[in-house]
């Protein structure tokens, strides 16, 4: 009876297995993305784990949503099957475990049919773990029954509780974006005043109306604005143009950090906007904005990036 059992339960595994070796070379459309692929692709660095609980919006674009929790839920099998066929502490079987997801990743990785990332490897053997656990705590009891009862009830909490854990550490070490504020709330170490006056203006027939601030080099060759901000990670956001009534309609917005350009945008009497952007800027010190020529900035804001604990 238990010979028949146990080749029962080797036969699944195998078929298990078969089919996730598949999934990882073949499914997907992998064997047509490898055209064109001339380089190899991989991850060394583990970050949070990315996984978390289906949302509405997961349910939307099922299957690319679920993805990640696939990569969960998909390996919890192997940690209650493998124990059944062999004895096994959980130290020896997470090490082979992840021994072997990490061939399969190289394979993957080498072959050109996938990539090699190590939080793959984590969330993969983290299902394993789940398994592995809820079996130790499932088949403990005689009754076949109770043995598949509590097994699966031990995959769900054990599951909730490693995915609740992972959402935690995704909001405690991910920085959010704070409320919109005004650039010109921050004090400016250059005694330049930007407009007071908000008046209306046209940039290609389109009225403009500022609603924040405004800032031009007025008759001025260039103007230059600069504020500090002590090493903050913000996200800047502007809009930009040259009005119709300008006398000469070459211009120039140059955004520095720390006295590195990191944005030029030119302008010229083909193209004078309107225009906007929005560019994430880590660790802030100082912020300089240079316009030149008959260029109008205006409603120019930043939000800082944070922790939800900050």
């Amino acid at each position: 009876m238990r010979t028949k059992q146990h080749k029962l339960i080797f036969t699944i595994l195998i078929i298990y297995t078969a089919l996730i070796v598949y999934f990882l070379f073949f499914g997907v459309g992998r064997p047509g993305a490898v055209i064109g692929i001339q380089e190899y692709r991989f991850n060394l660095i583990p970050n949070i784990i990315s996984f978390s609980f289906p949302t509405i919006s997961d349910l939307k674009y099922f299957p690319r949503g679920f993805f990640e929790l696939g990569n969960f839920a998909g390996f919890i099998p192997f940690g209650i099957l493998i124990p059944r066929l062999y004895r096994c502490n959980f130290f020896r079987f997470i090490s082979l475990f992840f021994l072997s997801i990490l061939i399969i990743e190289t394979v993957q990785m080498l072959t050109f049919l996938g990539s090699f990332d190590i939080n793959d490897i984590i969330v993969n053997s983290l299902g394993a773990a789940v398994g592995f656990c809820a079996y130790k705590i499932g088949f403990r009891f005689k009754s076949i029954r109770k043995k598949l009862v509590v097994t699966v009830m031990s995959v769900v909490i054990l599951s909730i509780g490693v995915i609740g854990f992972s959402e935690l550490l995704n909001k405690s070490f991910t920085k959010i974006e704070g409320p919109i504020i005004a650039l010109n709330e921050l004090d400016s170490n250059r005694n330049v005043p930007m407009d007071k006056n908000l008046q209306s203006f046209e940039i290609e027939h389109e009225k403009i109306e500022p609603k924040i601030n405004l800032y031009g080099s007025e008759s001025y060759d260039s103007e230059v604005f600069t504020y500090i901000f002590g090493g903050k990670d913000i996200v800047l956001s502007l809009n930009y143009g040259i009005p119709d009534n300008s006398s000469d309609y070459d211009g120039m917005v140059v955004i520095s950090v720390d006295g590195e350009e990191m944005s030029i945008s030119p302008m010229s009497k083909e193209y004078r906007g309107p225009s906007s952007s929005e560019s994430p800027m880590d660790k802030v010190n100082e912020l300089t904005i240079t316009i030149k020529g008959n260029v109008k900035l205006w409603d120019v804001t930043f939000k800082e990036m944070k922790y939800w604990w900050d």
